[in-house]
């Protein structure tokens, strides 16, 4: 857990350990204040360092908010990808376990996510950013459902993956707005993953 605040410490780190405690401490002041609080001298002293500490690892604040958003997403990745290994190759509790930890990263950290998705938009470094990120999130989607999938080309099983992906982000911000309770998300995006991977392949268009 990142140190508080109030007893932030200045104390000489290796250069990977001071650059997460600068996210951690990024990461809290957007949960706590939104992202519009967010600047590196705002983070640097939350972090108890000078502010050439946070401009040397990071550069501008847009960069700091790419790097924030890009490693929410990479450990809720790696999450889900430990959480696959231990599933059957059966449709539905594939599509349960996917649905559980797309809402379970949602409850976690979807507040932070979703804010600095918002702020960056527009910005062609998070842009870049989220393709890549896309990209990976359908390709795992894809290589877990290739396993119980086998009736759907690859380019068509790809094709809803993203599909998915769009239910899947529609649905978490209802459970983010408290319309719906973490369980239920999880459980209507279980059955829309599996009822959109078990229909047959579309037929080409002529």
């Amino acid at each position: 857990m990142p140190e508080p605040f109030a007893v932030a410490s200045s104390r000489k780190l290796p250069k990977q350990e001071r650059r997460e405690q600068l996210l951690d401490c990024a990461q809290e002041m957007v949960r706590e204040e939104g992202t519009d609080a967010l600047t590196l001298a705002r983070v640097a002293e939350r972090a108890g360092v000078t502010k050439p500490v946070a401009y040397d690892h990071f550069g501008t604040r847009e960069a700091l908010m790419a790097e924030l958003f890009r490693r929410i997403d990479d450990r809720q990745t790696a999450i889900l990808v430990e959480t696959l290994k231990a599933t059957a190759d059966e449709l539905g509790a594939v599509a349960a376990t996917i649905a559980a930890a797309y809402m379970s990263c949602a409850r976690e950290v979807g507040t932070e996510w979703y804010a600095l998705s918002a702020a960056l938009r527009g910005s062609e470094t998070m842009e870049a950013v989220q393709r890549e990120l896309t990209a990976r999130y359908v390709g795992i989607w894809q290589g877990a459902f290739a396993r119980c999938a086998g009736h759907l080309p690859a380019d068509e099983l790809q094709l809803r993956c993203v599909g998915i992906l769009g239910a899947g982000e529609a649905i978490s911000i209802e459970l983010l707005r408290g319309h719906v309770t973490e369980a239920r998300a999880a459980a209507t995006l279980a059955t829309l993953i599996a009822a959109t991977i078990g229909a047959p392949a579309a037929a080409a268009a002529s």
